[in-house]
């Protein structure tokens, strides 16, 4: 882990088409803005773990018990 002190109006680069931008810092929060490909996506980290869960979630089938699955399907 790179961990770094910015101010405002300072950037941070991540690979060549990344850029982070320190927009503000008031107190304990600090605005950022980020520059990447549409192709990135970006998620705020409690989104992306409720993206992650919900993933789960709809990857198991309702019912459906795996333990009594069978082992060798070939």
């Amino acid at each position: 882990m790179l961990v770094l002190t910015r101010k405002p109006r300072q950037q941070i680069m991540i690979g060549d088409d990344i850029v982070i931008n320190v927009v503000d810092v008031q107190g304990d929060n600090v605005r950022i803005a980020i520059e990447a490909p549409r192709e990135v996506k970006i998620y705020r980290g409690e989104i992306y773990r409720a993206i992650q869960e919900e993933n789960k979630q709809a990857a198991m089938p309702e019912g459906v018990d795996i333990n009594s699955l069978p082992k060798d399907l070939g």
